[in-house]
């Protein structure tokens, strides 16, 4: 299928992926993982939730952690441009019939809760409590040292569809895979804040979260993480790489928390800020769009995910033999 043009003049301008929510079953536990061993900042917290954010970020969280029966990915949350952009937001989706509403959020301001296309959760918001900046308090830095949130990447049972949606909201395609016998497209990365993507699908049981992902300075941090990871008790924890992806370049590592959230730490990026940026196109055959160097990702990697509450996960439309490490 080809891909569509971008949306350049979108009803609504969204700036970038701000934040998401978990449920998780232990805080304490949780709390372990993402501050002692990822080393994020802990910004609030209560008997009943854990707020979050990293060196760079000055809002007040990029992730929030929930306390729950069952480990759920609650809402994928991203900043607009003004105010006045969530009143275009709510009348678009309303002349879509997309269900939407008004929601009250911790350290926000107004915060419009919407449903996509195929059931995932999404959520925009313009304010949130500003804190002081703290990237230069080197004594903080631990763990990975994350410096800022960096996508979603999410299954869906129906790319195009995804695809379409987030394409009317202004995000633009930077590459893509292709299933060469039918042209249907099978993964897609999409981005509003210039890099390579703030949210991205992959054909597959779903709508279900894939993964989060955390920008980090350099691939020795990532080696940093594995050394404190396989020393502290999370050697199991450690799923796929170090490697670097074909599609995107990166220099990645992923890791699962306490319940199964699967945490992506990612670097070394390009730009795609130019709007007539050609997307790069991948082969689903190319072994190396998946896996430019280092071992294959194991079949867990293409099975498990995060469900979203309320929603039950459906077969894709497009299914295929993945590249699966012995």
């Amino acid at each position: 299928m080809p891909i569509p043009a971008p949306v350049l003049y979108p009803p609504f301008n969204i700036v970038r992926l701000s934040h998401i929510v978990l449920t998780v079953t232990d805080l304490a536990t949780s709390r372990a993982f993402y501050v002692d061993t990822l080393g994020l900042q802990v910004t609030d917290e209560t008997s009943e939730a854990i707020y979050l954010r990293a060196m760079e970020e000055r809002g007040h969280h990029c992730v929030v952690l929930e306390r729950g029966d069952h480990a759920l990915a609650k809402s994928l949350s991203f900043k607009v441009f003004s105010e006045s952009d969530l009143d275009k937001a709510r009348d678009y989706f309303a002349s879509q019939g997309i269900e939407c509403d008004w929601v009250e959020r911790p350290y926000q301001g107004r915060t419009l809760r919407a449903i996509d296309p195929l059931g995932m959760p999404i959520e925009f918001y313009f304010r949130m409590h500003k804190l002081r900046p703290i990237h230069q308090q080197y004594k903080l830095y631990r763990g990975v040292k994350p410096l800022r949130i960096d996508h979603f990447n999410c299954y869906s049972d129906d790319v195009e569809t995804s695809v379409a949606f987030y394409n009317s909201l202004g995000f633009r395609i930077t590459e893509y895979t292709e299933a060469e016998d039918s042209g249907q497209l099978w993964a897609v990365w999409m981005h509003r804040k210039g890099g390579i993507h703030d949210i991205a699908f992959t054909s597959g049981y779903g709508p279900r979260l894939h993964h989060v992902a955390f920008w980090v300075p350099t691939p020795l941090n990532i080696i940093d993480l594995l050394d404190l990871m396989s020393t502290t008790g999370y050697l199991a924890n450690i799923e796929r790489g170090p490697g670097r992806h074909g599609i995107s370049n990166a220099f990645f590592l992923y890791v699962r928390d306490p319940d199964g959230h699967r945490i992506e730490i990612y670097c070394s990026d390009y730009m795609t800020v130019d709007p007539d940026l050609e997307p790069i196109k991948w082969s689903l055959r190319d072994p190396q769009r998946q896996t430019l160097w280092g071992s294959p990702a194991p079949r867990s990697w293409f099975e498990e995910g995060s469900v979203f509450p309320g929603v039950e996960p459906r077969r894709p439309k497009l299914e295929a033999s993945p590249i699966i490490a012995p």
